[in-house]
């Protein structure tokens, strides 16, 4: 029994048929008992397969219908007697207790007629429609004769009651009709033995899935896994490889020729026009999962220098919804007929899906013009919006506002690019200064560790993490911090090391950013760099050792920069109100190497280092040092007070964390040794801040 196509006239196999929820009827129809005054009751959803009823069976311990089994049961309308059967397959508790059985029209009826010996009776022709067993019906659509036959069923008295009715119903994929259980002579893959190698392969990592998640759907079905409905009765597609003689006997082989050599082995003499080929076609699955070899080789046995260097692969890029169609059914082919693996890795991209969760394509006409998003926000905008919101193997729900996003990062790239091109008139040759030092060599540290996080993210597949980050070192790093600190004054230059050095670094951003966003990357290199080959030709630079001090530092003047600008503003001052800040640290050198550049970005006339808290001052805590604000402007400290309380109760509560994990004994006895170390380390900073902000607001507060 095969699942059919009624639209398509074509077996599917169990892929290509999905279930939907549907509002049903549950019709109740009463079956008269032979020579007795008795009846009993059915429930069914399907009245128009009563026609091919040839039993009823009940559950053999069911006290209500014991005195019924060996009896017979006329079936409605076509006063057909059948026999009234007993089996533990029955359900005593839905509908009625009692089943009645078509074989021809339902896998589980046809096991039970199977097991029963019962008659077979095929109501349907191929088309859906009823056959010439029954003329009053005949050529009539099912779903017509349902209601037809529910009408009879009424008038002759034996439509007890209808209740509405929940249930799955079986849809083509490919036509999206009804799909009908048919008896038919098909051609089949037998799938046990294949599947455990494919398996094992995935279960061992020998293939790897990313995301990893997907390795135990792939599990649950192949260790379920069903014989496979190899052949189709569609026009197009691979013949079937059988020939069938006159009296209907079956020869396989590559060729008409070579069947004809076994027919001659049964009838020597044969004639080869005996023969006609099987008009059935492949599984356009099956067929998918031979190419690689089809494509390169005929003799699977054989070595081809071709086949050989392209197969097996690297790299499957696919969506989990084909995991069994063509991802499972590649792996099993590799093995059975290579004996090697097809692929090494299988990346499953995300669906992309409407604002309703809908699944985007052209058939529903909820999918979006690409051209139009092209030509109205550019293909880097559309490319990188779609990446950036695509997690490995999640679904996107697509709106279009969120391309944005890249036409926002195209347009601050550009500026970018205009800025630094200005600075190329305020050059001088001259030695590198201060905040000229410290910028480029923290901007390099950071695409240092960007580069080797893209490519651990690269390894595993995360381009959308990859782009996250190499979005956040542009946008952030490079745009918000690094050309502030570079950008020369009106007055001031920019040492052309400097200047060489910048444009260095945006062209390795952009190069890292390439792959994502071909088009606008290639146009800024070709600005940035005259006369120079194209971004796509060159290769980024090779690791260097990474400063992970100069990265610290970063953090860290970035937070007290972010810190004084957010105490400005909460204060009523100005960002341009010039301050004086004081500081009490261990780390002093930090201080002396970052002055200039901190004077430059919070306004500072004044970067000193005190030994005791400062009188009439802002105090700010950053990591464990203290930092004092003073300004000629006045200042309502009430706003900072409670500020500090805020941050002393988060403190307070994170530390009560911390000390509840490290009071834990199973904690320390099993955690690594880094991680027991690091939150001691959390520990004794957090005590330090603490300490520091209650200091500040006794001071403050008297």
């Amino acid at each position: 029994m095969t699942n059919w196509d009624p639209v398509a006239l074509t077996a599917l196999s169990d892929e290509e048929v999905y279930y939907k929820e549907t509002q049903s009827k549950l019709y109740y129809v009463s079956y008269k008992i032979a020579e007795s005054k008795e009846s009993i009751t059915i429930a069914t959803v399907r009245p128009e397969t009563i026609l091919g009823d040839t039993a009823i069976c009940v559950h053999p311990e069911d006290e209500r219908y014991k005195h019924l089994i060996g009896k017979k049961a006329i079936v409605p309308i076509v006063n057909r007697e059948v026999p009234i059967i007993a089996d533990d397959y029955i359900d005593l508790e839905f509908g009625t207790g009692a089943l009645k059985v078509t074989p021809a029209h339902d896998i589980n009826d046809y096991n039970l007629g199977e097991k029963h010996n019962l008659e077979v009776i095929n109501v349907l022709n191929d088309n859906g429609t009823i056959n010439e067993l029954f003329p009053e019906y005949e050529g009539k659509d099912r779903m017509e004769v349902r209601k037809i036959i529910v009408k009879d069923i009424e008038a002759i008295g034996q439509l007890e009651k209808v209740e509405d009715y929940t249930n799955q119903v079986g849809l083509s994929e490919r036509t999206h009709a009804v799909v009908e259980p048919k008896i038919s002579m098909q051609w089949w893959c037998k799938m046990e033995d294949l599947a455990k190698p494919a398996l094992e392969v995935v279960e061992n990592d020998t293939i790897q899935f990313f995301p990893s998640k997907f390795k135990n759907l792939y599990r649950h079905w192949m260790e379920n896994i069903q014989d496979w409905c190899i052949s189709r009765q569609l026009r197009w597609g691979h013949r079937i490889p059988a020939w069938y003689d006159t009296e209907g006997n079956i020869y396989v082989g590559e060729t008409k020729e070579e069947a004809f050599v076994k027919y001659q082995e049964k009838n020597s003499s044969a004639s080869i026009d005996d023969l006609k080929q099987d008009e059935d076609v492949l599984d356009t699955w099956f067929s998918s999962w031979l190419w690689p070899i089809e494509v390169f080789q005929k003799d699977v046995t054989s070595s081809d220098k071709d086949l050989a260097y392209y197969y097996p692969t690297q790299t499957l890029v696919t969506a989990p919804e084909i995991i069994f169609f063509w991802v499972a059914r590649m792996i099993i082919a590799g093995m059975e007929y290579k004996n090697t693996i097809p692929f090494k890795d299988v990346y499953f991209t995300g669906i992309v899906r409407d604002k309703e969760g809908k699944k985007m394509s052209k058939s529903l006409g909820n999918s979006p013009d690409l051209l139009q998003l092209i030509e109205e926000h550019g293909a880097d905008a559309v490319r990188f919006s779609v990446l950036i919101a695509s997690p490995a193997g999640n679904d996107i729900l697509y709106d279009e506002a969120f391309l944005e996003q890249g036409k926002q990062f195209n347009h601050k790239m550009w500026n970018a690019m205009r800025l630094v091109k200005m600075w190329e008139e305020k050059q001088e040759e001259r030695a590198l200064n201060d905040i000229e030092s410290f910028a480029i060599e923290w901007m390099k540290a950071k695409l240092e560790d960007a580069k080797e996080k893209t490519q651990n993210h690269f390894n595993h597949y995360q381009l959308s993490e990859a782009l996250k980050l190499i979005y956040s070192l542009i946008w952030d790093d490079f745009c918000s911090w690094y050309l502030e600190w570079m950008k020369p004054g009106k007055e001031e230059t920019i040492a052309t090391a400097a200047y060489q050095e910048s444009i260095k670094i945006f062209d390795e951003l952009l190069l890292l950013l390439h792959p994502f966003m071909p088009f606008i990357t290639e146009e800024i290199h070709h600005n940035l760099l005259d006369n120079e080959e194209d971004l796509m030709l060159k290769q980024l630079s090779k690791n260097e050792n990474l400063n992970k001090e100069i990265l610290e530092q970063g953090k860290k003047l970035q937070n007290i920069i972010t810190a004084i600008r957010e105490a400005k503003q909460k204060n009523q001052m100005k960002p341009r109100d010039v301050i004086q800040l004081y500081y009490i640290s261990k780390d002093v050198s930090f201080y002396e190497k970052t002055k200039a550049l901190l004077k430059n970005q919070i306004f500072a006339d004044k970067v000193e280092a005190c030994t005791e808290a400062i009188d009439n001052a802002i105090t700010l805590v950053i990591q464990a040092d203290k930092l004092f604000m003073q300004s000629d402007i006045e200042i309502d400290y009430s706003v900072q007070i409670e500020k500090l309380k805020g941050e002393l109760t988060h403190l307070e509560k994170f530390l009560f964390g911390i000390n509840k994990k490290l009071s834990n004994e199973r904690f320390l006895a099993n955690a690594k040794k880094e991680v027991v170390d690091l939150e001691y380390k959390k520990q004794a900073d957090t005590e330090a801040k603490i300490t520091s902000i209650k200091e500040s607001l006794a001071r403050m507060e008297n």
